[in-house]
């Protein structure tokens, strides 16, 4: 059980939310709209980090000073291209049709700032679909509507129970934060 400073989660998402609470830990939600860019030519294992840093500095001017603040960022990679969020129901049935058969990668960058102190990594869990016919991906899309998910799906829903043959890495990684790793940064601070 996390017993240290108060933490602030400096993110909407419902999973990172329910993440931190099956981890037991208290947490307070604030969040600042910021763009989510990146310098042209950074690693693509460096891209969350620096969203997810970014996240963090902006959400840091609404704390108190002992606050941990937490701030993630989850990307999509297939092929070394970043695959984001669907635009709308026809481009997360392509991003689907395209994972389908196929393997690929889901990066978190995390950051965790705390009294002047900052702490970044990533962590990568590989993927693999099985091959999904139309009726699949057309049924998951309409039934779950993946619009607010990197890569148009949530390993978590039917699509990971049924289209998804093997996962490399932590699960929990793909539903958008790597919880064991974030609890083992809060025990050291």
């Amino acid at each position: 059980m996390y017993k240290g400073a108060p933490v602030v989660l400096a993110s909407q998402s419902p999973r990172r939310k329910q993440l931190l609470e099956q981890a037991g830990i208290p947490f307070e939600v604030k969040v600042v709209e910021t763009a989510e860019t990146y310098p042209p030519g950074l690693a693509i294992d460096q891209i969350p980090v620096h969203i997810a840093q970014q996240k963090a500095v902006a959400v840091m001017q609404l704390c108190k000073p002992e606050d941990i603040v937490i701030a993630a960022d989850t990307v999509v990679v297939l092929d070394d291209t970043i695959i984001g969020k669907p635009k709308d129901r026809n481009d997360a049935v392509r991003i689907l049709s395209a994972l389908s058969g196929r393997e690929h990668r889901v990066i978190t960058g995390v950051v965790i700032r705390w009294n002047g102190s900052e702490k970044a990594f990533s962590q990568t869990t590989t993927v693999h679909f099985k091959p999904l016919t139309t009726e699949q991906v057309v049924y998951y899309v309409d039934n779950f509507k993946p619009y607010d998910k990197a890569g148009a799906y949530a390993i978590q829903e039917w699509i990971g129970a049924v289209g998804i043959d093997s996962i490399n890495g932590c699960f929990y990684n793909v539903m958008g934060l790597p919880v064991s790793k974030v609890v083992e940064e809060l025990n050291q601070m």
